[in-house]
């Protein structure tokens, strides 16, 4: 299965509807960046989490919504099969659907989609990088129909 989808045992679980537009947005991203078939992993944790990893790999302590984790490398080469792992805060996910106004599927599937930009090679440490990354994340998430103010 290229997308799998976990969680850890203490968050809720995916809904059908989150599963569902999970896996079309990260698979979406993959054919659209010549990577069509590759595995990714993508889980569902909470803040504590996202703050221990956040703080034992880039030494930055507090929460974050999603990290990517490359399988090798950064980006990974066109012949592995895994790209990685994503982890997104259930509880920063919440928070920020909430804080700009969309659903909560549409706020999993954002990052998602940033968490497997990342996996590919993307990064925000520059405007236009930053630019990039969000124009690739909202193409997608606009040719799915998961724009902002979109119910569930």
């Amino acid at each position: 299965m290229p997308v799998a989808l976990s969680r850890e045992d203490h968050v809720r679980a995916w809904t059908t509807e989150e599963r569902a537009a999970v896996r079309a947005v990260v698979e979406a991203i993959l054919a659209a960046e010549g990577r069509p078939g590759v595995e990714v992993s993508v889980h569902l944790g909470d803040d504590a989490l996202l703050w221990q990893l956040n703080r034992t790999y880039r030494r930055i302590d507090r929460p974050t919504d999603v990290l990517a984790f490359s399988a090798e490398g950064d980006p990974i080469p066109a012949d592995r099969d895994f790209l990685g792992d994503i982890v997104i805060s259930l509880e920063r996910a919440e928070a920020q659907a909430e804080e700009y106004g969309h659903t909560l599927r549409r706020e999993l599937c954002f990052l998602a989609a940033h968490g497997t930009l990342h996996l590919l090679g993307y990064d925000h440490e520059t405007p236009e990088g930053e630019a990039a990354m969000t124009a690739a994340a909202e193409a997608v998430l606009h040719r799915l129909g998961i724009d902002r103010g979109v119910g569930p």
